[in-house]
């Protein structure tokens, strides 16, 4: 697990890191990139592992028996083990590579939710859920006649705690939601939901993409079932993610994508399925993706995560008072002080779409529609909305000189 270790903290020297922060766009506009929510830049580090592993060690993994297959086994493997301490899991064999947050959550719905689901029952989800916390839910709800309900929000942005209470019976088989929101930046009481799901005999699900990048994760803590994120939104490749899941659930599961590497035996009558993590792990799996994740969560951990969490807090209430300025400007979500590092905001009158394109005009790259998220704008009555995520890279300079910039831009476009 990734401590509380607290190093002495410079993200103009950590931009350095990153070669993609180095460039300028649009007449030597020094590129400024507000759009961590969606995917993370990546450090040298991940971009040299992977190109290492590409140049001197690869080959496919477990398979066979020779010097750079035993390589590739070995750093492979090694990720595992690397991010199963980095969330505080138990067993390696518990960790599951994916393609990402979307088919990880998908692998539950699948080879848990069809097994067990039935017409009786009930999937409680919030209202801010990323699709990918929604379809593969509703998909199911579609393949076994249950029902799809949805817990609210607060006037203020936070999860209606008593909203989901009163939504908990006996027919709630799944809880699945957010650790945080995509949106509202509102931070879930992970382990509290869990708590009262349990108390129904409910299984529970966290998205935690847009927390694990962020903060210090401990599943252990948490006491969900499964929990899900991605690598290329904390400094990883894309293609890569994690499901994690209690040993005793995933040994009880039946694997819903058929293929090499996920079976023991294979003979013209049948087969059978191997043991944990391979089971669900059909086909040549993301080796070069594993390495360079591996790599992110080593320059995650070489800074800490309580580090990273307070710098983002630090742009979060400086882009709170920027954006206090403006006129018409509405945020979204609960108060600086109790959010992740991103805001997202509407201003009056103006489509969000307009804000996007003419501060990408100033090299400033933003998020401008719904966020995967339309139940939550439809809530607001809304169709999009303006996001600026925020991550170790950006500095204090970047926000203020975003607040004058979008201050601009909209004094233009009333």
């Amino acid at each position: 697990m990734d401590s509380l270790k607290q190093t002495k903290f410079d993200p103009i020297a950590i931009r350095a890191d990153f070669p993609i922060l180095t460039q300028t766009i649009y007449r030597d506009r020094q590129l400024v990139y507000f759009d961590n929510g969606a995917s993370s830049q990546h450090p040298q580090a991940v971009i040299d592992a992977m190109d290492d592993c590409y140049r001197r060690t690869y080959a496919n993994v477990h398979r066979g028996i020779h010097w750079l297959s035993e390589q590739a086994s070995a750093q492979f493997e090694h990720a595992r083990l690397r991010i199963r301490e980095f969330i505080n899991a138990p067993h390696n064999n518990e960790v599951i590579f994916t393609s990402g947050t979307t088919a990880s959550i998908n692998l539950v719905a699948r080879a848990w939710g069809d097994a067990n689901v039935n017409q009786e029952d009930e999937i409680l989800l919030t209202v801010f859920e990323h699709h990918s916390n929604i379809v593969p839910w509703q998909q199911l709800a579609e393949r076994t006649g249950a029902r799809v309900r949805f817990a609210g929000i607060t006037a203020d942005g936070e999860l209606d705690l008593e909203d989901v209470k009163s939504q908990l019976t006996e027919r709630t088989k799944i809880v699945a939601f957010a650790s945080a929101s995509n949106v509202l930046g509102t931070v879930v009481p992970v382990a509290e939901i869990v708590r009262l799901a349990k108390s129904v005999g409910a299984m529970t699900v966290v998205d935690a993409a847009q927390s694990v990048p962020h903060d210090v994760t401990d599943v252990q803590a948490w006491g969900a079932d499964f929990v899900a994120f991605s690598g290329h939104k904390m400094l990883g490749p894309s293609g890569i993610g994690v499901l994690w899941g209690r040993q005793e659930m995933l040994e009880k599961m039946q694997p819903f994508m058929g293929g090499g590497s996920m079976i023991d035996q294979v003979t013209t009558e049948g087969f059978t399925w191997g043991e944990l993590p391979a089971r669900f792990e059909a086909g040549t799996p993301p080796i070069v993706e594993a390495i360079g994740l591996n790599a992110a969560i080593e320059y995650l951990s070489s800074i800490g995560m309580n580090t990273i969490r307070q710098h983002e807090h630090e742009l979060v209430l400086a882009a709170y008072e920027a954006l206090s300025k403006i006129e018409g400007l509405n945020v979204l979500g609960p108060a600086a002080e109790k959010r992740s590092g991103l805001i997202s905001f509407t201003v009056d009158g103006i489509s969000p779409q307009d804000i996007s394109i003419l501060l990408d005009q100033k090299g400033v790259g933003i998020r401008a529609g719904h966020h995967c998220a339309m139940p939550l704008h439809q809530h607001f009555g809304i169709k999009a909305s303006c996001r600026v995520s925020f991550y170790l890279y950006n500095t204090l300079q970047e926000v203020e000189e975003f607040g004058i910039l979008l201050k601009q831009v909209a004094d233009r476009l009333r």
